[in-house]
């Protein structure tokens, strides 16, 4: 029986950062897992993504844009075996430096199926190992949609970015973040694509202006919007399926569904620990992750909140710090930004105009379009906007709101702003280096109080 201080289960973004803060404050620690380093995230979902999606970028600046950029270009093409085996490769890159992170900091990898014989006894091929802490961080699986099941036709995420020829039609079922990424990559790179969403929009958790943005740029890109429908049925071929969307049948190399997840959680063991899951399916934690057991904690998707490595990632800090007795900061919901890959992206912090009312708040707004920056000529990059919601008593940024090729980036400075208590006026004043597009939230921030510069 092999002892350890704090013993993690599952080696994704919050598993492997977990442990390697736990080690850094002193502990003795294992990360147990059946798969590679860095998780499902890292090896599945979002760098396979983002890898797919940057391949997409370069393809059609060049195929599209070229010539408006001087570039002479000819033969143009996807190899798709290529495409592929970059993904793999970046995957590996990562998997081997999260390893290396692990060895360096002593961390004991031990690769296997764990499951909890005990609040703090973890099963693994047959041995026990004993802790005195542990932390479940083993994150989500998808759910397929009602009546039909995931097969060779019928794709999950992962299955929509490694098959192993390039669909020349997908229909893509949820546009949400993941159904927005594979829409905006394959219908990028000349595959036919077909969006379904059961609401009335793309992206449909963000604001209004923003999905407005994705949306004329999905039909530019010539992307089937079936917004306010859904997938009914599906009539799987030997190299095809038929699926049934409202009074229409379309036809389609895979359906790609890329809708809910559920923890994963079935092999675990939790009752041998005492935990059950609450009525919304998670774990219930306090606001230093533990769960109602004693030295028992839980992080990322197995916990309430938005399924992003990020704030696993943050939620894996927190618990480590506190199994080692510091004074763990919670991790405040209200700011874990939210970032889709798609193009253009999409990424916001904090509430939604709407929710910023409905909770009562005195709203001012500012909104500043991207394209009045000058860097948004000479990138190419004037479709987009910046929002900024505030409370026009305080001066408090209740929420931020950006959609532009470099929004996930953008949304970092209106976060950092944020968390050190500054406000709009506050933003206002930030000095921003030119020509950059960051300086659209500049504006946006001078917008609230009426002042823009180049409105």
């Amino acid at each position: 029986m092999a002892g350890f201080d704090t013993i993690v289960i599952g080696g994704g973004p919050g598993g492997y950062v977990a442990a390697i803060r736990a080690a850094q404050l002193g502990q003795k620690v294992a990360v147990i897992d059946s798969d590679k380093a860095g998780g499902r995230c890292l090896n599945y979902a979002c760098i396979p993504a983002k890898t797919i999606l940057h391949t997409a970028e370069v393809y059609d600046e060049v195929n599209r844009h070229g010539a408006d950029l001087g570039i002479k270009a000819t033969g143009v093409g996807i190899e798709w075996p290529k495409v592929q085996a970059r993904r793999e490769s970046v995957s590996k890159t990562l998997e081997g430096g999260v390893e290396m992170l692990w060895k360096k900091n002593k961390v004991e990898f031990i690769h296997g199926a764990a499951r909890l014989v005990g609040a703090k006894e973890v099963e693994v091929g047959g041995e026990t190992h004993q802790a005195e802490s542990v932390i479940l961080a083993t994150g989500s699986v998808p759910v397929a949609l009602p009546g039909i099941d995931f097969s060779d036709r019928v794709l999950d995420t992962w299955g929509a970015w490694s098959p192993d020829k390039q669909p020349k039609s997908i229909v893509v079922a949820g546009a949400g973040a993941s159904g927005a990424e594979i829409t905006s990559a394959y219908s990028r790179m000349g595959t036919a694509v077909t969006l379904v969403e059961m609401l009335d929009r793309v992206l449909p958790t963000e604001e209004p202006e923003m999905s407005r943005v994705v949306e004329r740029q999905f039909s530019e890109d010539g992307v089937d919007l079936r917004m306010g429908a859904k997938v009914e049925g599906v009539t799987e071929q030997k190299t095809a399926v038929k699926v049934k969307v409202g009074d229409d049948e379309i036809k389609a190399d895979f359906l790609a569904v890329a809708g809910g997840r559920r923890p994963d959680v079935d092999e675990l063991g939790l009752e041998a620990a005492g935990l059950s899951l609450d009525e919304t399916g998670k774990i219930a934690v306090d606001s230093t992750m533990q769960t109602s057991v004693e030295g028992v904690y839980a992080i990322g998707d197995l916990v309430a909140g938005p399924a992003l490595a990020h704030k696993a990632s943050e939620e894996g800090v927190v618990a480590a710090e506190a199994i080692a007795g510091l004074d763990a900061h919670a991790v405040d919901p209200h700011l874990i930004p939210r970032a889709t890959f798609c193009h253009p992206q999409v990424a916001s912090v904090g509430m939604t105009e709407e929710q910023a009312k409905a909770e009562g708040h005195e709203v001012k707004v500012g909104k500043f379009k991207i394209g009045g920056t000058g860097a948004s000529v000479v990138y190419d990059d004037r479709a987009g906007m910046v929002k900024i919601v505030g409370d026009a008593e305080i001066g408090e940024i209740l929420g931020a709101h950006i959609v532009g090729n470099s929004a996930c980036d953008m949304i970092s400075e209106v976060v950092n702003t944020m968390a050190l208590e500054g406000g709009f006026p506050e933003l206002a004043r930030i000095i921003h280096p030119h020509p950059t597009v960051s300086e659209a939230v500049l504006d946006a921030a001078r917008a609230v109080e009426g002042w823009a510069t180049h409105a």
